[in-house]
């Protein structure tokens, strides 16, 4: 499974020359709660890295279908951006410490209980870098 999502955003890897890039994937929320948010597990580089985020390619996969209302960011601890769909990229985090963990928030709009719960089998990320 990695190895493929490294073939999917090699594109992305090769634009980070003179920097570097870092990849993690964790494993998916249930959320079946509308109206409340709920975090992913942290995502972290998996060593000591220096620099700033330049570019960050996300990659979900659900379990069930998607809810109407289905809302996902992506947030570093000073900021977040609205994802418009389960994989793609954004510059919208660039500046950001490369070191900073980032987490996937899941929130379906209204209130009560929905069925089926909504089930994300994963989170992964690649984030490029500059020093």
């Amino acid at each position: 499974m990695r190895a493929l999502l490294l073939l999917l955003f090699l594109p992305l890897l090769a634009s980070a020359a003179g920097g570097g890039a870092w990849q993690a994937s964790g494993i998916g929320i249930t959320l079946s709660q509308r109206g409340t948010a709920m975090n992913s597990a942290a995502l972290y580089a998996p060593t000591d890295v220096s620099g700033r985020m330049t570019l960050i390619a996300w990659r979900y996969q659900l379990m069930t279908p998607e809810p109407a209302g289905l809302r996902v960011k992506l947030c570093a601890p000073s900021r977040c951006v609205v994802l418009d769909g389960p994989s793609g990229s954004t510059r919208e985090l660039a500046g950001i410490s490369a070191s900073q963990p980032l987490i996937f928030v899941w929130e379906v709009a209204g209130r009560g209980r929905f069925y089926p719960a909504l089930r994300v089998r994963s989170n992964q990320v690649i984030v490029n870098y500059t020093p």
